[in-house]
């Protein structure tokens, strides 16, 4: 094993040492410090899941490696979240953390992480190009395999306005969203993609590693990583809840955002990498495979979660709960229609972070149920102008295969230049 990466694997474990000590003996000083202790351990041992992640890509290739990647890149995230459903189960304050975390994650990764790797990318095309062409790439060209991601994102776009029409998640709404991440794995699996496989950093260390004792090391790090998060998603959840009440901070704005930096920091670390190598399209796949599997395994398993934690067959939603999924919903609904010809122009990325800050100076309800409204409109609008690509998009999920045309990543045609 390569000295570079046992350092780093050594650092990560160092990290989250103190936390599995206050676990293991029980001690506890405070909230705040807890919540320093057992959050560092979460980024740490989510450091070492991306890593092995995106070296497992060696050995599975194509559309199934990213979405795999991200659904083992976002599993600190379920850990917490499936934590607060659960305990929501036999004590109906933590109802509404279950659900806070949830939109905070989905609304985080599609108002930051979307604008942030397309920027990235555009930014690095634009220097490769400087050279040889004045033009500036002004947009992002997604390849036509695609086309299933953004088709199963948009159903499960629509799907999702169910749940603050219900005012709650049933759990057979729930075991339907689960089928459906199961039929997104599945055809996944089923697209050609034939893009190189490129790694950077401590993913390209054990990539290049010989086949044993890659997959040792893999099995190893998942395995470790996993037992760190199982231990700390307790106590780190527990945290967040208290330290609110000891600084005099909203706790569902700590479980709302602060839990999902946290635990998704090293996705977005991994899409930027992805991104700075010139793998545009690769860095925003992996996001948009995180979106979908959040926005159906995740969200079908709270109501499950609920159940087996001792609650009913419905995770109860209030108003405030009803008001995040509106406004989720209809950001989800405006990230399709921007990405659903396939491009990604540097001003819909823009436009995008602005209506997602937005959203921390538009507190109050009736105003963020306007907000909904025009992200809503918007959607419409640039829908209405895509509107050849809706039914491709729409029938894309079941067709029996998409063809792959073209795999170019980050550098796209001179169509979409200024």
């Amino acid at each position: 094993m390569p000295a570079s990466l046992v350092r780093r694997i050594i650092l990560c474990l160092t990290i989250a040492a103190p936390a599995i000590v206050f676990r293991v003996t029980g001690f506890a000083l405070n909230p705040v410090l807890d919540l320093v202790v057992f959050g560092a351990a979460v980024v740490a041992a989510s450091f070492l899941l991306a890593w092995a992640a995106e070296a497992a890509q060696k050995d599975i290739s194509g559309a199934l490696a990213i979405a795999i990647l991200a659904l083992i890149a976002v599993l600190p995230e379920y850990a917490v979240d499936l934590y607060y459903a659960f305990r929501s189960g036999s004590d109906a304050a933590y109802e509404q953390f279950a659900a806070a975390n949830m939109t905070g994650s989905n609304r985080l990764l599609l108002g930051f992480g979307w604008p942030l790797v397309v920027i990235v990318a555009l930014v690095v095309a634009n220097r490769g190009l400087a050279r040889r062409d004045p033009a500036r790439v002004s947009a992002l060209a997604l390849p036509r395999s695609t086309r299933i991601d953004v088709g199963f994102l948009a159903l499960l776009a629509v799907v999702a306005f169910a749940i603050p029409i219900l005012g709650h998640i049933p759990v057979w709404f729930g075991a339907l969203l689960i089928l459906g991440f199961a039929l997104y794995l599945w055809r996944a699996g089923q697209a050609h993609d034939d893009a190189p496989e490129e790694f950077v950093g401590p993913a390209k260390s054990i990539a290049e590693m010989p086949t044993r004792a890659r997959r040792v090391t893999l099995v190893a790090l998942f395995a470790i990583a996993a037992a760190i998060i199982l231990a700390c998603a307790e106590p780190f959840a527990e945290a967040l809840v208290a330290s609110g009440s000891s600084l005099g901070i909203d706790s569902y704005f700590l479980v709302q955002w602060l839990a999902p930096l946290a635990s998704e920091a090293p996705e977005f670390i991994v899409a930027v990498l992805f991104a700075l190598r010139g793998m545009g399209a690769a860095a925003i796949g992996t996001l948009i495979a995180s979106k979908i599997n959040q926005w159906s395994l995740l969200v079908g398993s709270l109501p499950i979660a609920h159940l087996l934690g001792g609650g009913g067959t419905d995770l109860p939603l209030d108003a405030r709960q009803v008001e995040e999924f509106v406004l989720t919903a209809t950001q989800t609904l405006l990230g399709v229609a921007i990405i659903i010809a396939l491009r990604f122009h540097r001003w819909w990325a823009f436009a995008l972070a602005a209506v997602f800050a937005l959203q921390f100076v538009v507190t109050d309800t009736t105003g963020r149920y306007v907000l909904s409204a025009a992200q809503a409109l918007l959607a419409v609008v640039v829908l209405v102008m895509r509107r050849r690509d809706i039914l491709p998009t729409l029938a894309a999920p079941f067709r029996r295969r998409e063809v792959a045309e073209d795999h170019a990543d980050a550098v796209p045609s001179a169509s979409v230049m200024d």
